[in-house]
């Protein structure tokens, strides 16, 4: 959780101000690295979208108005739109994006650190592929609670509905979850302490 949360003055520099934008990308590249290497299955891809992520959120600063959640929700609800447009794309779409527009020349040090992230997160991937089975909805919510560590507002902020839809959501999806053999812990440095079990939930 970030100690202070940045005015809408501060945030619509990061489109035109250096200094701005890499104090914003160094706050957040580690989780929005992880949020995306979480949902696809593969470290290279997870580096392009996650590239992707930073380049929409500076198209997107001068409409930023926060909100609950602040900057961080708002730029979780970027990565959705992100990782979900990614696969609505055609996979010709896809290979053809990355030929023209992914050729980042990356050291053998960053490669490196994309393999280990993307190695790290394999169990929260492993949870995903029970989440599939719930209503979208319910889905969206527990993926951001559950293993990116929001909170149930932030959380609400990042799908653009009210707090209380929220957490009628969480509670049907912890309830549906329950009902089969127990999940595993969610092991990432976003969510150490939270597992996929039924709970109260606080905003």
């Amino acid at each position: 959780m970030l100690d202070e949360i940045p005015d809408r003055a501060s945030i619509a520099r990061i489109a035109h101000d250096p200094d701005a934008l890499e104090d914003f990308y160094r706050r957040h590249i580690d989780a929005v690295g992880r949020f995306v290497a979480r949902r696809v299955d593969d470290a290279h891809t997870a580096a392009d979208l996650t590239a992707d992520v930073f380049m929409a959120a500076i198209r997107g600063a001068a409409s930023y108005r926060g909100g609950p959640g602040g900057d961080r929700a708002w730029l979780y609800g970027i990565a959705r739109n992100v990782v979900a447009d990614s696969r609505r794309r055609a996979l010709r779409e896809l290979d053809a994006r990355r030929r023209v527009a992914g050729r980042r020349l990356l050291d053998e040090d960053d490669i490196q650190r994309f393999e280990e992230r993307f190695a790290a997160e394999s169990e929260a991937r492993r949870v995903y592929t029970r989440l599939n089975e719930l209503p979208q909805g319910e889905r969206e919510v527990i993926e951001l609670v559950a293993i990116d560590g929001l909170t149930v507002t932030e959380a609400a902020t990042a799908l653009g509905i009210r707090a209380v839809t929220a957490r009628v959501r969480l509670h049907r999806a912890r309830k549906a979850l329950a009902a089969v053999p127990a999940a595993p812990a969610v092991a990432s440095e976003a969510a150490p302490h939270v597992r996929i079990t039924p709970s109260e939930v606080n905003a």
